[in-house]
C-alpha cells in the first residue's frame, strides 16, 4: 500500500449483513487499499465476515469497530458519502470518477480521506449525509438502481485505482493550513447550535433546516483550523453578549477561546 493510498479509508455504516464486511475487504485490497472502519455494524465479528474476506484477512484485523460516526471520521478533511439516489440533503453531485480524481488528489496532498457506505438497506440517512462535502451515485439505470454494499465499494476502489494509475503520486501544492477535520468539524457545528440558542435566532423557524444550510455552507467553506478557532470565539462572545442581556448561555468547553490567532 502506497503512503497515498494509506489516507483513504473506507467507512461501512449500520452494515446489516457481515458477508458484505468480507466482500468490501476483499474489494479495497484488490485495488491496493487496506483501510476499513466499521461503524456500528449489526452483527461484527462474524464467521461469514472471514470466510468472503478470502485473501485479505489483514484488512479486517485492522478494521476498527466505532460506536459513533464522528470516530470513525476522525482525522478526515475530506468526506465523500455514497447514495443511490437523491435525497432531501442538498450536497453537490460526483460520479465515482469524479469523485476518485478529488479524493486521490486529496490524499496526494497529505489530507486523510473517508469514503462512506450506508446501510444494504436504507443507505445514509440525511444526517449522515450532512457530515459529507459531496454525494457519489453510481449511474446505475433508473429502474433497478440496487446495487450490492460490496460491488459499490468495489466500483470506487476500482475509481480510486485507476486514478492512482493515471496521476501517480501529484506533487504536493504550496503549503497551506490543513483544513479542519471531521471531528473538528462536529465541535464547531455543536457550538454554532448552542450559540445560536443562546441568542434566540431562531424566532420560530426550523432549527433542523437553519442547521442543514449552515453545515452546507461551513462544509463547502472548507476552513481550516486557525479559521475554526476564529468562528469559535466569535461564538463565545455572542454568548457572553446574550449573557449581558440576561439570558443565560449553556458553556461549551470544546476549544480554548484564548487560541484564536
Amino acid at each position: 500500500m502506497t503512503e497515498t493510498a494509506a489516507r483513504v479509508r473506507f467507512v461501512l455504516v449500520r452494515t446489516s449483513h457481515p458477508g458484505n464486511i468480507g466482500s468490501a475487504a476483499r474489494a479495497i485490497r484488490t485495488m491496493g487499499f487496506e483501510r476499513l472502519e466499521l461503524v456500528t455494524p449489526y452483527r461484527y465479528p462474524d464467521p461469514e465476515a472471514t470466510a468472503l474476506a478470502a485473501g485479505a484477512p489483514q484488512v479486517l484485523e485492522k478494521a476498527p469497530v466505532r460506536e459513533q460516526l464522528v470516530d470513525g471520521l476522525a482525522g478526515a478533511s475530506l468526506v465523500l458519502g455514497m447514495s443511490a439516489r437523491r435525497r432531501g440533503v442538498t450536497l453537490p453531485e460526483l460520479t465515482p470518477r469524479e469523485a476518485a480524481a478529488q479524493a486521490w488528489q486529496a490524499a496526494c496532498e497529505g489530507r486523510e480521506v473517508a469514503l462512506m457506505f450506508g446501510n444494504e438497506q436504507s443507505g445514509l440517512a440525511n444526517e449522515e449525509l450532512a457530515r459529507c462535502h459531496a454525494m457519489v451515485r453510481i449511474p446505475s439505470v433508473e429502474d433497478y438502481s440496487s446495487l450490492n454494499l460490496s460491488q459499490a465499494v468495489q466500483v470506487m476502489a476500482y475509481e480510486m485505482r485507476l486514478a492512482g494509475l493515471d496521476e501517480g503520486e501529484v506533487a504536493p501544492p504550496e503549503p497551506r493550513d490543513a483544513p479542519a477535520d471531521a471531528e473538528q468539524m462536529e465541535q464547531f457545528f455543536e457550538h454554532l447550535g448552542r450559540s445560536l440558542d443562546d441568542i434566540d435566532f431562531h424566532k420560530g423557524r426550523s432549527p433542523r433546516t437553519i442547521m442543514r444550510r449552515l453545515r452546507k455552507l461551513f462544509m463547502r467553506a472548507s476552513p481550516d483550523e486557525r479559521e475554526l478557532r476564529i468562528l469559535h470565539g466569535i461564538l463565545a462572545d455572542a454568548s457572553r453578549a446574550a449573557k449581558m442581556a440576561g439570558i443565560e448561555p449553556r458553556p461549551f468547553k470544546g476549544v480554548d477561546e484564548a487560541d484564536q490567532d
